[in-house]
């Protein structure tokens, strides 16, 4: 068994004992076995750099993005409500093309799934070997590339790249 399947293997169980919360002997074996074989099929592909799992400040600016995400959505869940409820729906959808410093796979999803899940944008494809995301947006401000990425992507860029890389 390898280190990085071990690691999944503990944090896994941590979480599933904070969610089963009050533990009991029960839901501590079920939660051995599932989270053994979650490990077991998946801990390749999660924790390429089980390294970087030492450094504490990954998880303080992992705390920091969750608020941040929240942020972003509330904002982003008005100005569509606005769209909708204005009268004329000013809308100009399109698809933009923004780039990223990010370069590990599982920033990258972060990213991805951090621009999906803040209404009026939406990934559509990434190009991870040159730092680009394909991005449908509710009302395209700007076709620029840089410009476009500076509004879309810089806002989660920064604390997923001091989170993942």
């Amino acid at each position: 068994m390898k280190k990085s399947h071990i690691i999944l293997f503990i944090l896994a169980l941590l979480i599933w004992s904070f969610l089963t919360w009050p533990l009991d002997f029960q839901h501590f074996i079920v939660g051995i076995f599932i989270c053994g074989f979650v490990s077991f099929m998946t801990g390749d592909m999660f924790v390429k750099s089980p390294h970087k799992l030492k450094h504490i400040s990954r998880y303080l600016w992992f705390l920091y993005y969750i608020p941040l995400f929240i942020w972003e959505c509330i904002k982003a869940n008005i100005d569509v409500a606005y769209r909708v409820t204005h009268p004329n729906l000013p809308i100009n959808p399109g698809i933009v093309k923004v780039r990223t410093i990010l370069k590990s796979d599982t920033a990258l999803t972060f990213l991805a799934n951090s621009i999906t899940l803040t209404p009026g944008t939406m990934s559509v494809d990434i190009d991870g070997e040159n730092g680009v995301i394909y991005i449908h947006w509710i009302d395209v401000k700007e076709q620029d590339v840089q410009k476009a990425s500076e509004i879309i992507v810089k806002v989660f860029e920064d604390v997923l790249r001091r989170i993942f890389e």
